[in-house]
């Protein structure tokens, strides 16, 4: 039987400051925003107790999860993670004419042809990352 490394909470102190914080699912900007001064001042305590500890964790989750519904990200297609990857290497276009040709470059860049399986695996070579972005994006 596995030993369990959670600390144990005292339930009394844990109570008092769920009471002051009144923490709820967070539905709006102005929630979220009141939420952060509270995580602020228990990240910036030097010793914080178990109970702290675990509050500090559910108020971060509740922020969490309030940005991650409220600011989601659009998924890159194969041509915008190219073309990111290559800025970022301060690398243009031209340099991967070797690796895909000039032609197969260029149609992928503007979208009229998708990126093989075997271009994505040349293209995770190149960059030094999985080939699978460039053949499966994300949905959008």
């Amino acid at each position: 039987m596995a030993t369990s490394t959670i600390p144990k909470l005292n339930e009394n102190y844990y109570g008092q400051l769920l009471a002051k914080v009144h923490p709820v699912v967070v539905k709006t900007e102005e929630q979220n925003e009141q939420l952060l001064p509270k995580i602020e001042a228990l990240m910036r305590k030097a010793a914080r107790s178990p109970e702290e500890d675990a509050l500090l964790e559910l108020l971060a989750q509740l922020s969490e999860d309030f940005e991650r519904r409220r600011y989601r990200r659009k998924a890159a297609t194969p041509a915008e993670l190219i073309r990111f990857l290559l800025d970022q290497r301060r690398q243009t276009p031209k340099d991967l004419w070797d690796v895909l040709g000039k032609s197969r470059v260029s149609e992928i860049l503007s979208g009229t042809r998708q990126v093989t399986k075997s271009q994505a695996v040349k293209l995770g070579q190149f960059f030094g990352i999985s080939p699978a972005p460039f053949v499966f994006p994300p949905e959008r």
